[in-house]
């Protein structure tokens, strides 16, 4: 009988590295915020939202590909490798496909930034940083493919890697353009989003590397001829596996765009208020996702760990593996909302000094504290579903909780009720409590059916 305990170490040694890599994602964003810092709050407004518009588009095309997580750790845990090579190379054919609309919608809203009622101080700076982020799409597609096939494979370690050196390569490419260092020119906001893209290039680059060097080390180890290794499996176009992907993929991609798009949303509705509202809201919510990339990383360790207890037939440690990440998430969830309590202005001076910054910054981390726990929950639980097949419940929980109650709540109070950015994020708040209790029920049910073998 598996248990939690028998769990826990197996789980860390793929969560560790997976949460580090999150946190390196997410470090990006935040290391752009700060670095724009010196402009001013305008800039800070401008890169907050420029990064919240195109990760609301291109998050949709990344979350597509978590059905590999589901279909190549299933295929490992049966030690099918064939299989798991097949779905890398067809994860890579979907990722060119939907690169050309997912591209084409970015352009579509550049184009629409003018009309779209921004403070006239922050248009101007948002249009040049969203012009040049939109080219990291295709890199940002291809990257999730490879990270989701080392994943499932049990080879987490290159992706953390990848996220932590493009990272400095951001921050340094960050110092260089936008201030105008060794020679290049000072291009403010825009070089930013440059050094953005060169980071995700190289991140691309890295994985892609380590896919080859994996499989070369592991067909070496197991003494299997080169000729059925990963560069020799069948490759050709198959539109039925194409659909199996995405019956996974797309809804998963739903829950996500859904997650991320109504506070994607919120970050430009922010946009439309005063500099310091916008850049306080940008700020915390930079605060609030660190936090929330733990639990997040963990619900994709849940999900390999899950998804390989399945495709082994093992039920019971399918329970341990889910419950342990369930467990892992909820303490550091506490943690991080008692950190956000205690020292609210120590967090937000990071970012900015600015009086008014740091007064409405920190309303706003108490508010975050509110819904760690809840936040946390929700997002290792759609990890664990998604391992054991399940991506349609999430993605439904997240559409109704997030579009029909938390945004249309948080417009309320805002511009209607006139609370301003704190209106925004009591919306916010509420629509993650919601998700975060329903997918907790549901959990606990379908976990429960499948040990009892329904």
């Amino acid at each position: 009988m598996s248990s939690i305990r028998t769990e826990f170490v197996p789980m860390l040694r793929i969560a560790v590295p997976v949460v580090m890599a999150e946190l390196g994602w997410m470090a990006m964003g935040v290391v752009d915020t700060v670095m724009v810092g010196g402009i001013g709050p305008e800039a800070i407004s401008a890169a907050g939202v420029g990064n919240a518009m195109h990760i609301a588009f291109a998050i949709f095309g990344m979350a597509v590909m978590l059905g590999l997580d589901t279909l190549v750790s299933q295929a490992y845990g049966a030690r099918d490798i064939r299989a798991c090579h097949r779905w890398f190379f067809d994860g890579l054919m979907l990722a060119g496909l939907l690169a050309v609309p997912i591209m084409t919608l970015l352009v579509l809203v550049w184009f629409a930034i003018p009309w779209l009622g921004f403070h006239s101080a922050v248009r101007p700076l948002l249009e040049s940083y969203f012009g040049v982020l939109i080219l990291s799409t295709p890199f940002l597609l291809a990257y999730a493919v490879c990270r989701r096939y080392l994943q499932g494979m049990h080879a987490a370690m290159p992706v953390m890697f990848a996220l932590v050196t493009a990272n400095l390569i951001n921050a340094a490419g960050n110092w260089v353009l936008i201030y105008g260092h060794y020679g290049f020119p000072a291009l403010g906001v825009s070089g930013s989003a440059w050094a953005t893209v060169i980071s995700r290039a190289y991140m691309l680059a890295s994985l892609l590397f380590a896919v080859w060097w994996i499989d070369r080390k592991r067909t070496r180890e197991a003494h299997i001829d080169d000729r059925h290794g990963l560069w020799h499996v069948d490759r050709a176009f198959d539109a039925s596996r194409l659909r199996r992907l995405l019956a996974l993929g797309l809804p998963a991609a739903s829950q996500v765009a859904a997650e991320v798009g109504v506070f994607a949303l919120a970050t430009a509705l922010s946009g439309m208020l005063d500099p310091i509202s916008s850049a306080s809201h940008q700020i915390a919510l930079n605060m609030a996702g660190v936090a929330f990339m733990i639990p997040l990383g963990l619900g994709s360790a849940g999900a390999v760990r899950v998804g390989h207890a399945v495709g082994a037939g093992d039920r019971p440690r399918a329970a341990a593996a889910g419950w342990t990440a369930i467990l892992l998430a909820t303490l550091v969830m506490v943690a991080s909302g008692l950190t956000f309590v205690l020292i609210p202005e120590r967090l937000i001076a990071l970012f900015s000094t600015d009086p008014s910054v740091l007064s409405v910054g920190s309303s706003l981390l108490f508010l975050a504290a509110v819904f760690q726990l809840f936040d946390g929950i929700q997002g290792v639980i759609t990890g664990t579903l998604r391992g054991l097949g399940n991506t349609r419940i999430a993605m439904n929980v997240n559409l109704v909780a997030h579009w029909l109650l938390g945004l249309p709540v948080s417009y309320l109070l805002c511009f209607v009720a006139g609370w301003g950015v704190w209106g925004l994020w009591i919306g916010l708040s509420l629509g993650l409590i919601v998700t975060g209790v329903i997918l907790f029920w549901v959990w606990t049910v379908k976990i429960a059916h499948y040990v009892r073998g329904g």
